[in-house]
């Protein structure tokens, strides 16, 4: 593949594998028309809208066009009582739905349950439907792997949610993998950075903030309100919405050492609260209820609330785990139909997909940390079409703590994070695009010179592919390390990969020209490390051997595996920084089998085949010198020994500047080259590794993508000219 090819194949790219259909549906909005055209020419889609826009006739259109395009079947799966309410939808629109509890051969659309998909042959389908497809959002859940496994062979596929990540960006991830985009774990490399200090957090590289949402309008639509997509929003006006916190005194006894009970902070104290409140929460709740004519859904989380809350409110019906699935489906029909006044469940049973809008009352006795439990839960009555204003009520325990304002404070990070989805997502469905979405980005290039140096901004393989063969005396340069460090959202920068075989092909092009402009019989050397793994990309924690595979992409190419040294580290300031699990001292105490040492730098030096055209040789190299230099480990590397960088810095990198340190440059330029000698650095950076060659009276030429380090290296290198300039040399060869 040639390099430009390659380059443009790691651009962000989501093949679109849907077709052209025109729905010409009365029973359709403008724009439910517009996003169920846009899922249709996706094939593979996310339709991410808010409760109460219409996702059930929206699912029901697409389905119905992908099976009269295939002549196949389209299987829909619904949260638990939504598949009669679906089928009722489905009447009304002229689109006939089978409601299937077992198992049988069909054409058209069907329904069914989550619960029952296991019995099901799902490899002749043509299309499937996830309704409330939050079900798959946490990627170690057996709903995701059941799923995603047993829907892969299937070419048209719709996710359908108003909550695809109410916690966290990186829940997207499972969407793009159920739909076959690419794995979590590939999305994790290419937009996201782990948090070293926790090991279980992930954050949008700065960077690459703009890429991401780009990719996921790609296959992935947004949509809290029509006029977010350009449309007349002006009917999808929410009723007020009305929240009160009932507080219940506990008694609880005080803890050792305490004068009187604290608030429950941990889950076990909270829950402890929570069962010795039961009774005081569940005869407020009832009182409140029995009071009053209409009806009502009261939520709770424990079975004993379940119980007492069914046999306090007056013609109240339960619904509950153990019942079985006809008996829920009955219960569940019975409360939509309002042959029972008051419903009593839990968010885990009826809080997805059910439309009660005829309910304006609701109660919640006891409530988790789940926002997007609490929130589906409200969102059954207060939804688009709600007529009345909704009155929650939140019965807690004084031991609970703020229960309401925590759940406000989830709330508005809620919509914070679903305004930065649509700002970003809408535009893509207004675009009317067929076919592919790339991600394009923008190359520049500039050059900087002085009289023994050259500096290139732009993607060192192509500044590589300028220089005369055989030109190059000595190289030495510390390569992004893999995925581990990223520096911009270019797909010319080496850390911007997917994962480490797209990495180590990216490398390889450079190896190549390395291997085209060095001298015969002169040296590469390479400063890098071992990497750690991660249980969430790699499965396991561990090392991964980044230093090995370095040298065999050179050995491939030709080159000699010279020599190495190891540069020490301290791994007590490597404890500090990362908070690794086999750095901490409590590991030892705990689990010592995963314990181990601190990760030194290397610095690798290989050898281009050949005799060398012009021997290097050093006759005023002292022994002392030599001593220092031939010993295999460094130790005398201070980490601080480096050019300033911090004003090279930019508000989205993610990761400080860590520059190679001074004095491992000059070992390696003093001993691997001649006075006049070319010294090559394809990472430039700020320019360390050429301010060393200049004070060393070698000549210069380097390579650097991003544009503050191009700067900053640029300025390094003039104050090397001037600082030359001062003592009478002009860097010049003698």
């Amino acid at each position: 593949m040639e390099y430009h090819d390659f380059v443009r194949s790691k651009l962000s790219r989501f093949s679109r594998c849907g077709f052209e259909q025109s729905i010409q549906s009365a029973h359709l909005f403008d724009f439910q028309r517009a996003l169920t055209e846009w899922g249709l020419r996706v094939g593979r889609c996310a339709i991410f809208a808010d409760t109460g826009l219409g996702k059930t006739r929206m699912q029901l259109a697409w389905a119905d066009a992908v099976a009269k395009h295939t002549n196949g079947s389209v299987l829909i799966l619904a949260p638990l009582a939504v598949a009669d309410q679906t089928t009722e939808e489905g009447a009304a629109m002229g689109i006939p739905v089978r409601h299937l509890r077992e198992p049988e051969s069909f054409t058209g659309i069907a329904i069914t349950n989550y619960e029952r998909v296991h019995k099901f042959d799902v490899s002749e389908l043509a299309g499937v439907v996830l309704d409330e497809s939050s079900i798959i959002k946490h990627h170690d859940s057996r709903s995701f792997a059941t799923l995603t496994d047993a829907f892969a062979p299937v070419p048209y596929r719709l996710c359908a949610t108003a909550t695809p990540a109410p916690n966290d960006w990186t829940e997207l991830g499972t969407h793009a993998e159920f739909l076959g985009v690419c794995s979590r774990e590939e999305m994790l490399a290419e937009f996201f950075v782990h948090d070293a200090a926790k090991t279980q957090d992930w954050r949008l590289k700065g960077h690459a903030r703009g890429a991401f949402w780009e990719w996921v309008a790609s296959w992935a639509a947004v949509v809290r309100n029509p006029a977010d997509i350009g449309f007349d929003g002006s009917r999808y006006a929410l009723p007020a919405l009305h929240v009160t916190q009932h507080t219940i005194k506990t008694e609880m006894e005080a803890l050792p050492g305490q004068l009187f009970a604290l608030d429950a902070s941990s889950l076990s104290e909270r829950r402890d609260a929570r069962r010795l409140s039961i009774e005081g929460r569940v005869a407020e709740c009832s009182k409140l209820v029995n009071e009053t004519d209409g009806p009502w859904v009261v939520w709770c989380e424990l079975n004993d609330e379940s119980d007492a809350l069914t046999a306090g409110i007056d013609g109240a019906i339960e619904v509950r785990g153990s019942m079985s699935l006809d008996e829920k489906e009955a219960a569940l029909d019975a409360f939509r139909h309002g042959d029972a006044r008051v419903i009593v469940t839990k968010p885990s049973i009826a809080g997805f997909g059910l439309n009660w809008q005829h309910c304006a009352d609701m109660a919640f006795v006891g409530v988790t940390d789940s926002y997007e439990s609490y929130y589906q839960a409200v969102r059954r009555c207060w939804r688009f079409g709600q007529q009345k204003p909704v009155n929650v009520h939140v019965f807690a325990s004084d031991k609970e703590g703020a229960v309401v304002s925590n759940l406000k404070r989830k709330d508005a990070d809620a919509k914070t994070m679903a305004a930065e989805m649509v700002s970003y997502t809408a535009a893509a469905v207004r675009r009317n695009i067929v076919g592919s979405i790339v991600s394009t980005n923008e190359y520049e290039t500039d050059h900087a010179s002085g009289a023994k140096w050259d500096l290139y901004r732009g993607d060192c393989v192509e500044v590589l592919k300028s220089l005369p063969a055989k030109s190059v005396g000595y190289s030495i340069f510390s390569p992004p390390f893999a995925s581990l460090y990223t520096y911009s959202n270019s797909p010319r920068d080496m850390g911007n990969v997917k994962d480490d075989a797209q990495f180590f092909k990216h490398f390889g092009y450079l190896v190549d020209e390395l291997a085209r402009v060095m001298q015969p019989g002169r040296d590469v050397s390479f400063h890098c490390m071992l990497l750690p793994t991660s249980k969430t990309m790699d499965g396991f924690i561990g090392l991964r051997d980044f230093r090995g595979d370095l040298i065999r992409a050179f050995q491939q190419r030709g080159f000699i595996y010279h020599s190495e040294v190891v540069i020490w580290k301290d791994p007590v300031t490597a404890m500090q920084r990362t908070k690794a699990l086999g750095l901490l001292h409590k590991t030892v105490r705990t689990n010592s089998s995963m314990a181990r040492q601190g990760i030194p730098d290397y610095l690798i030096t290989m050898r281009a085949p050949g005799d060398p055209i012009e021997r290097v040789t050093h006759d005023d190299y002292s022994v002392d010198k030599w001593q220092k230099v031939a010993s295999p480990v460094w130790t005398d590397i201070n980490p601080s020994d480096t050019l300033q960088y911090r004003s090279a810095r930019e508000h989205d990198d993610e990761r400080h500047i860590a520059p190679l340190q001074l004095e491992v440059i000059r070992r390696g330029i003093e001993l691997w080259t001649n006075p006049g000698d070319l010294v090559l650095s394809p990472f430039a950076g700020i320019g360390s590794e050429g301010v060393v060659a200049l004070e060393l009276r070698r000549r210069f030429i380097g390579a650097e993508l991003k544009k503050s380090y191009f700067e900053q290296a640029r300025q390094n290198l003039r104050n090397a000219d001037a600082q030359g300039d001062m003592f009478g040399e002009s860097n010049a060869v003698a």
